[in-house]
């Protein structure tokens, strides 16, 4: 074995390592020295993807929990804090000494920017378990003693936009968003929720309408501006992964047809998009804003959002808290079919997190200068 790294470069050793599982990595990096420095070297790094294998798995390996016991990169438990499940952090995994900088980074990668105003005092390593245990005890229970109100914002169809909050205790969207409809007489169109992004901890949803206008009064181009960032308009349900340097485009086959990469419509703005990275986007997003590949983006996909069918009237945008039971399957014959009531009706979809304006700009920092006014409370925002 030290023949053989002495004989291939590190980086090519490394890459090798990389297609281990985490366990037989484990084992590797104690055969010889070598190895060992290969595997313990930073720039290297041939931990971060057996990791982030076994993040993406519904069960973890038993050793990612003892894995304060090898020599790690820090960098890799940025990686393991920021993505991990939270009861895991919590109760099973025996974290390492890490500089404040390193709580910090995984705290901004993790939460939403808002966030920050819980870390009222104490170093960062603090703040961060304490608001990891906040969003796990309200992901299992009913609970609202830490937040009281909850803050959530609508785009209205003038341009403007408000930031309003409504009681933690009886929170419920749906309710909130029926009374918004009535407001723009809008009553007699179903509801519509589409899941925009998807984080560690919470998922950001927004409930809108959609219709067939005569006339462009009751329009709100913002709404479509949000959940379908300008200049990455698919004709058809294309992939697209993609830096500035290195633009390409991956075909996806559909069940009734393939659809050829020529119809995603690529506009000179595209180049202004870049990947979210702070907070950083759930696996099911992970090429957010672009549309992501696997079934858990679908705000593309849906017939509604294409053909004549507008976002018309005010949309919401609220942060509902993930839980272990968030992504089960509900029966749609329990609901009305009309309603994508599956999003926000059934176990784990009752808990919702505080969405501000700077989180706005974290998720969507497009919108910032296409709205016309900020407005904090209801009204029009008239002086």
């Amino acid at each position: 074995m030290n023949t053989l790294t002495n004989v291939l470069p590190v980086e090519i050793i490394a890459e090798i390592l990389e297609f281990l599982d985490l366990e037989s990595l484990i084992t590797v990096s104690h055969v010889s020295w070598g190895l060992r420095r290969i595997t313990t070297d930073p720039s290297l790094n041939p931990w971060r993807h057996p990791v982030l294998r076994t993040l993406r798995a519904p069960i973890y390996e038993p050793c990612l929990k003892h894995l304060v016991t090898i020599s790690v990169p820090e960098h890799t438990w940025a990686e393991i804090l920021s993505r991990a499940k939270p009861a895991f952090l919590l109760f099973d995994c025996t974290v390492p000494y890490l500089k404040d900088n390193f709580w910090k980074d995984a705290f901004e990668r993790r939460f939403l920017p808002s966030w920050k105003a819980w870390r009222k005092t104490g170093t960062w390593k603090s703040a961060f378990l304490r608001v990891l245990h906040r969003m796990w005890h309200r992901s299992q229970t009913s609970c609202t003693s830490e937040e009281a109100w909850t803050k959530y914002i609508v785009l209205n169809r003038s341009g403007s936009a408000n930031a309003l909050d409504a009681s933690s205790r009886n929170m419920n969207p749906s309710t909130i968003f029926e009374g918004l409809k009535h407001q723009n007489n809008l009553a007699h169109l179903p509801t519509r929720i589409r899941v925009i992004v998807e984080l560690a901890d919470v998922r950001i949803l927004a409930f809108g309408t959609t219709n067939n206008p005569s006339g462009s009064f009751t329009l709100n181009p913002i709404a479509r501006d949000f959940v379908h960032p300008p200049g990455l308009e698919p004709e058809g349900l294309i992939a697209m992964t993609a830096s500035v340097d290195d633009l390409s485009l991956r075909r996806v086959s559909t069940a009734n047809s393939t659809l050829s990469a020529s119809r995603y419509s690529v506009h000179s703005t595209f180049r202004d998009y870049h990947h979210m990275i702070v907070p950083q986007s759930a696996p099911s997003h992970e090429d957010y804003p672009f549309l992501t590949l696997g079934g858990g983006d679908m705000r593309w996909v849906n017939p509604d959002d294409y053909g004549d069918l507008k976002w018309v009237g005010g949309l919401m945008i609220m942060a509902q808290i993930v839980g272990p039971r968030t992504h089960e399957r509900v029966p749609e014959s329990v609901f009305d079919p009309t309603f994508d009531s599956g999003l926000v009706m059934g176990p784990g979809r009752s808990q919702y997190a505080s969405f501000t304006w700077e989180d706005l700009w974290a998720v969507a920092p497009w919108l910032e200068a296409r709205l016309t006014k900020q407005i904090d409370g209801p009204g029009l925002g008239l002086d």
